[in-house]
């Protein structure tokens, strides 16, 4: 279908959705759950056909297992529907109040942003959190997902599409884009798309804001850390990093460098050694990390790469501001963690490091929409504009200002006798 038909019915069905009430998008949502149910025996099985092609063609293990969309994937994808539900609607609500005079009040009010573009990896659990959360905040969107996908994708797009038709929503507030010329057309298309979300690596990301007038919600690679600080719960530590590293490999908040503090070094290498190698995981060290256990050398592009697969490189740090400085230059600003005993080393750690998510004593893999009450998300957004770290609904509002006044002009409030503003903060929701 061509890419800007697609974007030309999005834009109208947009008008449509910012409009929706909440019981409408929650019936829709209800409606997509049983549709995913009823369908899906042929959905797995289109995804079995996308899987083997997929392994015929060579495709990486790690983006193998992200393509993988069984029984278990579309029950989570079910519950991330049910949980997004029971959200409150995002939309319409007030953010300020402000009385400008006798009954001229201003209002700040959450409306959807219209049109979100999103181009996404081979990941069709992607697809239905994606266009759920567009739905939810009221907006249209269009998808283009991996060409690994694309039978399980048309599958899903025409399922909820159908659901949600019945449920009335605008035709077209949905649009699944098939081929690889139509990211190209996509980026030209900035009177009908307000905002891209585009997920995969460092030079996709990179490619896809030097060529678009569009506003890009960026997210590129995921190159995590767990520093273990000198005064680390020992256990803890190695729960923790390992489940940081190893509790799914595959995907972007897996942690790919462990830094660990020179003082504990010799207490903690051994047992993590022990603990990571259990996993089947590939340990790469620094100098000062193979001369506590018997592990192959790291290298500078170690440091700068995201595995997606069960390799770790590690190093030993002098001191917590080694580790700072190590994130900040070879990360990605996605997530990383401290393990400490120390509150105040944490806060200092988290006010240093410049990533979207900081944790302490607190697995990376906790960086995700639904573990953190957003319903899902869209991805995670590693720039520093309106929506940063997991973006789920919120990331995908903008406001708008409304005056309400009774005739009022700005020629009162000029000249010698101006009218003065009163500026006064309301404890008011608009409309009441």
């Amino acid at each position: 279908m061509d890419t800007q038909y697609v974007a030309q019915q999005a834009r109208q069905a947009a008008i449509r959705m910012a409009a929706l009430d909440a019981e409408t998008k929650n019936n829709a949502l209800a409606e997509i759950v049983a549709a995913l149910e009823a369908e899906k025996a042929a959905i797995i099985a289109a995804n079995q056909d996308d899987l083997a092609q997929a392994e015929t063609e060579g495709l990486a293990a790690p983006l193998l297992k992200r393509l993988r969309f069984d029984e278990s994937k579309i029950m989570e994808a079910c519950a991330g529907l049910l949980s997004l539900m029971q959200l409150p609607d995002p939309v319409g609500v007030t953010l300020s109040a402000t009385e400008l005079d006798q009954e001229l009040e201003l209002y700040k009010v959450s409306r959807p942003i219209g049109v979100i573009g999103v181009i996404f990896e081979s990941r069709p659990d992607a697809l239905v959190q994606i266009s759920s959360l567009c739905l939810k905040s009221g907006n249209a969107v269009m998808l283009k997902g991996g060409s690994e996908a694309a039978r399980t994708n048309r599958l899903l797009a025409e399922t909820i599409t159908a659901a949600t038709s019945r449920s009335g929503l605008p035709d077209g507030w949905l649009g699944l884009l098939e081929t690889r010329a139509a990211v190209t057309d996509m980026l030209a298309l900035d009177q009908h798309i307000d905002l891209i979300i585009p997920r995969g690596s460092n030079a996709f990301v990179r490619h896809i804001m030097e060529n678009t007038q569009i506003p890009v919600l960026g997210h590129a690679d995921g190159i995590c850390h767990v520093y273990i600080d000198r005064d680390a719960e020992p256990n803890m530590a190695l729960r923790v990093a390992v489940d940081s590293k190893c509790q799914y490999v595959a995907v972007c908040n897996a942690a790919e460098t462990l830094l660990v503090h020179a003082e504990c070094a010799e207490r903690i290498l051994p047992d993590l050694k022990k603990s990571l190698e259990a996993q089947g995981v590939e340990i790469r060290g620094c100098d000062a990390t193979r001369k506590i256990i018997d592990v192959l050398p790291a290298d500078e592009q170690d440091w700068a790469t995201e595995y997606l697969d069960l390799i770790v490189s590690v190093k030993v740090v002098s001191d917590l501001a080694a580790a700072v400085d190590h994130i900040n230059h070879y990360g990605s600003g996605h997530t990383d963690v401290i393990v400490s005993a120390d509150r105040k080393r944490a806060v200092r750690f988290m006010d240093c490091v410049d990533s979207a998510d900081v944790f302490w004593n607190a697995s990376s893999r906790f960086a995700d929409g639904y573990r953190f009450g957003l319903g899902a998300e869209v991805g995670i957004s590693t720039n520093k504009i309106h929506a940063r770290g997991p973006v789920g609904m919120e990331g995908l509002l903008i406001y708008q200002w409304r005056l309400m006044g009774t005739g009022h002009v700005v020629a009162d409030y000029s000249g010698d006798n101006a009218k003065v503003f009163t500026h006064r903060k309301l404890k008011k929701i608009f409309g009441h």
